[in-house]
């Protein structure tokens, strides 16, 4: 089959969804079907050209809508071309295009990302009133009118039922996470040690993400300093998006860590699978996540994790065993790590097992392609 997607943008700096695209890309590459994805992204950007697969960047876009004057002619000359047609997240134009270039003819799914999440309503009042008008004017109409919207876990796709209104969705929970690593484990640690020397032999807790106030970053560095065992670091991983860093180090310096946290950067490929092969937990004390692609990709490399209960498949990770859970408060973050640091080694060694197996059952990616497409293969 011949599958589009039509996403803002592939920047992985952008997070997740970026990221589980590239990944669902390449699967669906592997079971001999055909790819093609439209952005909104600047056609001379450099990460394009590493891609495997063909790009139709509509960009750069001038303001955070992205509205661009050549996607929705694009789409209504070239969507006939595809048997599906997918449409990753909301809030951009890509959403409207696609709207207008495909209702009433041809069919279509919608893939949330978690953009409909009543975490985002309730503290930005101005933003809800913001989005109120585009809701209305589209996104209700998008998600009414798609064959199906994909969710990433039955919370998520409660949540979203009550986030906005009117609504109607045909929604579907479609299997989500990561292929997991190769099995060159040494490769990969010797790929992280060579970026982070200063980690070897070290004990430290990892946090991989965006560096952003929803992530939970500052309750993570106050409870660091409150119960973290003196040879323990911390690792906080990730693109920088808002410029909160340099605050964030200044804090650490302010509670005496500061030499017991490393700020890597944003981690790819062999080296971002080494940090989680060198770790000794994941941590992510996150105040609204989705679903967590770091969580799943932790999961495979049989990493326990320490995560808030924001984190919509925690009810599932922590059911299985692999996860210790609590509220996204500095109290709750410190108890994760009290209990992480407290817990007997032929504990930690069985969360280390539970967490592969939690995985392979829940989370392994190499079956979203299959579902994908039987979703439009289906009458």
């Amino acid at each position: 089959m011949r599958i589009l997607h039509i996403i803002p943008s592939l920047d992985l700096a952008y997070g997740g969804p970026p990221e589980g695209l590239r990944r669902l890309a390449a699967g669906y590459l592997r079971e001999g079907h055909d790819v093609e994805v439209a952005t909104l992204d600047d056609p001379r950007a450099e990460f394009l050209r590493e891609l495997p697969f063909p790009v139709s960047a509509h960009g750069p876009r001038k303001n955070t809508y992205g509205y661009s004057p050549t996607l929705l002619p694009w789409l209504r000359e070239n969507a006939s071309r595809f048997d599906g047609v997918v449409v990753n997240g909301l809030w951009q134009y890509h959403g409207r295009a696609a709207w207008l270039a495909l209702h009433g003819r041809q069919r279509y799914a919608v893939f949330m990302h978690g953009m409909l999440d009543p975490y985002f309503n309730k503290p930005y009042l101005t933003k809800f009133a913001k989005k109120w008008p585009y809701w209305l004017f589209n996104e209700y109409k998008l998600i009414r009118d798609a064959h199906r919207v994909l969710f990433t876990s039955e919370a998520e796709m409660h949540l979203a039922a009550k986030s906005m209104w009117p609504y109607r969705a045909e929604g579907m929970v479609v299997p989500y996470g990561t292929p997991g690593p190769g099995k060159d484990t040494a490769l990969y640690r010797r790929a992280f040690l060579e970026l982070c020397p200063q980690m070897e032999e070290k004990r430290f807790l990892l946090f991989l993400g965006r560096i952003h106030p929803k992530k939970g970053c500052d309750l993570l560095i106050e409870a660091f300093a409150a119960a973290a065992a003196a040879d323990l670091h911390l690792v906080i991983a990730g693109p920088d998006q808002t410029g909160w860093k340099a605050q964030l180090e200044a804090r650490a310096v302010e509670l005496g860590v500061a030499d017991r946290i490393h700020w890597p950067g944003m981690l790819s490929g062999d080296t971002k699978w080494g940090a989680y092969f060198c770790a000794d937990a994941f941590i992510l004390p996150s105040h609204q996540e989705n679903f967590g692609i770091s969580v799943a990709e932790a999961l495979a490399c049989r990493l326990p994790v320490l995560i808030s209960d924001q984190v919509n498949i925690h009810a599932e990770v922590k059911s299985d065993g692999a996860a210790i859970v609590e509220p996204d408060t500095l109290d709750g973050t410190r108890r994760m790590i009290e209990q992480w640091e407290n817990m007997p080694v032929s504990q930690k060694d069985a969360m280390r097992a539970a967490a592969r197996r939690c995985f392979e059952q829940r989370y392994n990616s190499q079956r979203l392609p299959s579902s994908i497409v039987s979703l439009f293969q289906s009458s």
